[in-house]
């Protein structure tokens, strides 16, 4: 079975869908870790986010995988676990912006179908329903409101010891949100046949509880 969560920057989308697939015993997928150490390689290589083809030049030439380690899913870039060093800022700034670009996508796409294909999964991102897995028996759209994702991101950021500002972060979730949604490929938007998951007002474990139920519905 293959359940696709959708939603906007800071939904909570990669906590639910862990923990969703840790309940269910389902793969838990991360699309946009995989970006997010694509965006790493670039910055890296000192590269801008506008410097298209020199982006999909070192794209294209980096080596990506997705392994699981004592039942946590881990991110290697040419084979080193960079887990601790993408998610940043800096880290999401790049991502939202090379995550346009149709060979950086193509690159990922095959990867994240094929491991569909294989297994009981829960995949995130912003397209996975309208485009990576179309043909998914479950899709959830999680959102909340930018203020409430902002908080999210603000303390997941200060517990990790990085300083940060609450407007600024706000600010980026909001121009990413526009990105997200007017890129020319696979842009954010709801699936036609989603369930729409407000979070802004419910815990996580509301959150998760109503997703398992609707996967077990559905199986």
């Amino acid at each position: 079975m293959n359940v696709a969560i959708d939603g906007p920057a800071g939904a909570g989308k990669s906590t639910i869908a862990k923990k969703a697939a840790k309940a269910l015993g389902y793969i838990y997928i991360d699309t946009g870790a995989m970006y997010r150490t694509l965006a790493l390689a670039c910055i890296r290589e000192g590269l801008n986010a506008g410097e298209e083809e020199k982006v999909c030049d070192i794209c294209e030439k980096s080596d990506v995988e997705l392994v699981y380690r004592d039942g946590e899913q881990v991110m290697l870039l040419n084979g080193e676990n960079v887990n601790a060093f993408i998610r940043t800022e800096e880290v999401s700034r790049m991502t939202s912006s090379i995550s346009t670009y149709k060979r950086v996508r193509e690159k990922l796409l095959n990867l994240q179908r094929e491991i569909a294909s294989k297994n009981d999964i829960i995949m995130d991102g912003r397209d996975i329903g309208t485009f990576v897995l179309p043909d998914a028996e479950v899709k959830i759209y999680l959102t909340a409101s930018v203020e409430t994702r902002a908080k999210r991101r603000y303390d997941e950021q200060t517990a990790r010891g990085t300083e940060c500002v609450l407007e600024e972060i706000m600010k980026d979730i909001e121009e990413r949100d526009y990105r997200d949604m007017h890129r020319e490929i696979a842009p954010l938007k709801k699936a036609d046949d989603a369930i729409v998951i407000d979070s802004s007002y419910m815990d996580i474990d509301e959150v998760t509880q109503k997703v398992t139920d609707e996967i077990n519905r559905r199986r």
